[in-house]
């Protein structure tokens, strides 16, 4: 049986949006091999169609380019979306600390004032809206107080340039620093079956203090989707191909893992994939998830997630069978 779309609340900003995110970062083509413009903006419309309000980007995906095919799907719905993007990952100034090379060109985690005052106007421009709903410093800055960055982002919501505010990888002191200032409303940690070191880091300060949190990469790049098998190869720049994750003995386990899912998914209607981002948005202080879909298949079946109500016999069953079958790659 159907229900309808799950929908939270991020903080205590009253932006409200779907449990279930559309990620954008493969959309941006940037170590997922390219991109292919019409199939994501087809994508992003099958999302919104299927009651997928919130829509996850930034600049660093693909430098502009995610946020400019996010533009394009969404002109003319834009009151159906929830937007969410990022600053503090920089190509217009050297200030802050060297990240990574971007095409032979110098990436930057930088926070300060007049940077976010910048990049707030680029991103407004490419996504072709006046406001963004949910504004996250992507990458942390050591070099500028968080107290200076958070100033930046408040003068930006009184102006009405943004709903809220968020903060994304996060070590437990930034997470301080921010909850001190008493604006933050959302952190975005990568979280999955495979990954849930955050249960005992951040989110118990997240609970106590109303702060949402949205996990990326819940299906852990696709390891936990049930269609990378023991037998796939990765080729070129597939950022998987080398990645222990996807060592041969850990897709034997994944898949010891789905065979214990399959009867938990054949009596919600529902494939492996979907069971496993419903126990995500089930999973204390997760608030919302954000899942990457290249296509809109893909998008159509990450939204039915979000309308699935597992029961507390079913999570039990699926936790316990990804505690004997997967490693916790944080442990």
């Amino acid at each position: 049986m159907s229900h309808e779309m799950l929908i939270r609340e991020v903080g205590r900003s009253g932006v409200k949006a779907s449990a279930i995110g559309l990620g954008t970062w493969a959309i941006g083509g940037w170590m997922w091999g390219g991109t292919d413009e019409r199939t994501s903006i087809e994508a992003i419309q099958a999302s919104i169609d299927e009651g997928v309000s919130l829509i996850d980007t930034a600049p660093a995906y693909g430098q502009g380019l995610s946020e400019e095919i996010v533009g394009k799907a969404i002109a003319g719905r834009r009151d159906s979306v929830v937007l969410a993007t990022k600053c503090g990952l920089v190509w217009h100034t050297t200030k802050g600390n060297h990240f990574f090379d971007y095409d032979g060109r110098p990436v930057h985690r930088h926070l300060g004032r007049e940077s976010i005052f910048f990049e707030v106007e680029q991103s407004l421009r490419r996504l072709g809206t006046d406001h963004i709903d949910l504004y996250i410093t992507h990458w942390q800055d050591p070099t500028t107080p968080i107290e200076e960055t958070v100033d930046a982002l408040l003068d930006l919501k009184r102006q009405g340039k943004i709903g809220s505010i968020g903060a994304s990888n996060v070590s437990t002191g930034e997470l301080d620093a921010y909850v001190a200032t008493g604006a933050l409303d959302a952190i975005q940690e990568e979280y999955s079956m495979v990954k849930r070191d955050i249960e005992r880091t951040l989110l118990p300060v997240c609970a106590k203090h109303g702060i949402s949190t949205l996990s990326y990469s819940s299906p852990a790049l696709g390891l936990l989707s049930g269609r990378i098998g023991p037998e796939r190869t990765f080729t070129g720049d597939d950022l998987r191909k080398d990645n222990p994750r996807f060592s041969t003995s850990n897709r034997a386990k994944v898949a010891r893992l789905m065979a214990e899912i399959a009867p938990v998914a054949a009596a919600h209607e529902a494939t492996p994939s979907q069971i496993v981002i419903a126990w995500t948005i089930q999973q204390p202080g997760i608030t919302f998830s954000l899942c990457g879909a290249r296509n809109p298949e893909q998008a159509r079946e990450n939204a039915k997630a979000g309308r699935i109500r597992l029961s507390s016999t079913d999570i039990r069953t699926i936790s316990e069978a990804a505690k004997r079958h997967l490693i916790d790659l944080d442990a």
